[in-house]
């Protein structure tokens, strides 16, 4: 018992933080049996009494949690549900959320993670990608799924728990399933910024893959308290950062959404050692007023993804966070890179004597065709250093490893879009990310931007995400949503940028820092100002909308100024203004 609650030495060099991470996942295909809930149940006998899960609304120690998950296998089991089967879930973060798909996905059914946030049509069409037998919703979404009734058997999960009334004793012989580490486990869906959602096959090994994997790198161990916020019904949220500590028998602090006037007091509350960030949180908490709590608290590392290079190192220097491990990754995908050195802006590298087990790439895209350039010879050209390019994920039908693999949607065709082949030799195969990555002489990536976010204006590429960057380090802009819009009679797409903003904007003083801070061309022409930002769960905006909205004043009541470069200064845009833009009769 001491052994396993002991302390872990967690200062350690970059190249030990590799060597653990391989250690932990080099064992995944040698014991094909062996998934995340046999993990918590070997816990569960050796440190059962040792928190597992903490919140608020309830707690769970290891016993518990692995006696929760067991009372989730044979409710499914009495269903008669197994292989094959899917079960859909929607509630919001608490502790029995993670007990429910664990013991459901251990009788070998696949279990659906609803986003919250959606309802009606979006929900619906959520649901009916996976054609499940079952959806356990919680009390107080049940009004979402209104209409749903007669399709899968809807069951109202409230504080009156019917499944207390099966054990939570070890399952017997007879009731245990064959379920190995290549079946599927959960369906994750995307966050359908760009088109409606997907779900994501993700199997048992992927999950086991995630958890022991950020285990070793964040040197997790039972004295670790990591603080989560972010939706469980992500994998961010709800397998990577509940199962880098599950497997190695730590605990998660789990709160129902962030709070960032609640953020600092919560991790000082609950003593924790680690944080898991995601897109603009890290923004939100340096935009704040100064908190009493946030020089008090006890955190050695914090890891995630979207920490933007403008604000790392005011966030890191203001917070006195020792570590960032900052990440890239995609759900479904197969590009992992990991910034163990903790350099700033990067999203990560891979060492060489690892990039054979990784193998990734950036290949030279062609922003005006929207597609990968290729030679006379029918082939991708690889970027050069600091040469911006999409990146990809070699793909290997490799079992025993399951960060190569792609295992792709519901839908066979949009698994089929995600696949480019024959890149670099006949016969190849590649996982598309979408996203547009550079990488430097010393092999640290930096994130550009997504494919479709940038855009061509003046005859040069421009990119959403370097634009908003260099908004945001301008005074009094608290954050920055940058896309390209149509313009009659103009090629290309001219940028336009909606802002959330603390008080007036200088709008004299704006255009002179973006003259100092940005090329001509990738001045936005149109700024649109509110009071808020509409973003999915995982923080990132929406820009379906604002696209087709363009900059037509009629289509909002949000204020829109115009980049007027005969006068050099933003003019407020009416119709009539708008009408000129779009006659041709203004100098753009």
């Amino acid at each position: 018992m001491n052994s396993i609650l002991s302390n872990p030495a967690h200062k350690s060099s970059p190249s030990k933080a590799w060597l653990r991470a391989l250690e932990l996942t080099s064992s995944i295909g040698k014991n094909p049996n062996r998934i995340l809930s046999s993990v918590i149940e070997e816990f569960a006998e050796t440190a059962g009494e040792y928190p597992a899960l903490l919140s608020d609304r309830e707690s769970m120690s290891y016993s518990e949690l692995a006696a929760r998950a067991n009372q989730y296998s044979r409710w499914a089991l009495e269903q008669g549900l197994g292989k094959g089967h899917t079960v859909c879930l929607l509630m919001p973060n608490r502790p029995e959320y993670m007990a429910i798909w664990l013991g459901i996905s251990r009788a070998g059914c696949a279990v659906a993670l609803l986003n919250t946030n959606l309802a009606g049509q979006a929900l619906a069409h959520c649901v009916n990608l996976v054609t499940p037998k079952h959806v356990i919703v919680a009390e107080e979404l049940a009004g979402r799924l209104v209409g749903h009734e007669g399709q899968p058997k809807i069951w109202i999960h409230s504080g009156d728990l019917e499944i207390h009334r099966y054990s939570g004793a070890a399952l017997t012989a007879a009731e245990i399933r064959p379920v190995t580490i290549t079946d599927r486990a959960l369906f994750v869906y995307t966050s359908g910024t760009t088109g409606l959602p997907k779900a994501a096959n993700i199997s048992h090994a992927r999950i086991l893959q995630w958890s022991q994997w950020f285990a070793g790198l964040m040197n997790t161990g039972p004295s670790d308290r990591l603080y989560s916020c972010l939706p469980m019904y992500h994998s961010v949220g709800g397998v990577q950062a509940t199962g880098a500590l599950l497997a190695s028998g730590g605990s998660v602090v789990i709160r129902d959404g962030f709070s960032a006037s609640q953020f600092w007091s919560d991790i000082v509350r609950w003593d924790c050692t680690l944080f898991q960030y995601i897109g603009e949180l890290c923004r939100y908490l340096l935009n704040t007023p100064t908190h009493p709590s946030e020089l008090e608290h006890h955190i050695r590392l914090c890891c995630g993804n979207g920490l933007r290079p403008d604000i790392w190192k005011s966030f890191q220097d203001r917070f006195r966070i020792p570590r960032i491990l900052e990440f890239y990754a995609a759900t479904e995908g197969n590009v992992s890179l990991f910034n163990v050195e903790g350099k700033p802006g990067s999203i990560g590298r891979v060492p060489s004597y690892l990039s054979h087990r990784f193998p990734a790439s950036l290949a030279r895209f062609d922003i005006d065709q929207n597609q990968l350039a290729r030679n006379e010879q029918g082939f991708c050209l690889r970027c050069a250093p600091n040469e911006t390019g999409e990146a990809l994920g070699k793909i290997f039908e490799d079992s025993s490893n399951a960060g190569n693999r792609f295992d792709g949607y519901t839908n066979k065709e949009d698994s089929e879009k995600k696949i480019a082949r024959n890149v670099f030799e006949p016969g190849d195969a590649w996982f598309r990310t979408g996203d547009l990555l550079r990488k430097d002489e010393s092999g640290y990536y930096y994130f550009v931007d997504r494919i479709g976010d940038t855009f061509r204006w003046k005859g040069e590429n421009v990119s959403t995400a370097e634009v908003a960057e260099a908004i945001c380090g301008y005074p009094g802009i608290m954050q920055a949503n940058v896309y390209g819009v149509m313009v009659s009679g103009a090629e290309g797409r001219a940028g336009m940028a909606l802002l959330v903003t603390e008080a007036d904007l200088d709008l004299a003083g704006f255009r002179t820092h973006l003259s100092n801070r940005l090329p001509h061309y990738a001045h936005p022409l149109f700024l649109r100002i509110r009071g808020e930002m509409e973003v999915t769960g995982t923080f990132k905006y929406k820009k379906t909308d604002l696209v087709r909205d363009g900059f037509d004043p009629d289509a909002t009541n949000d204020i829109i100024h115009f980049n007027d470069r005969e006068l050099g200064a933003f003019v407020r845009l009416d119709a009539e203004l708008y009408s000129s833009i779009q006659s041709g009769l203004v100098r753009l």
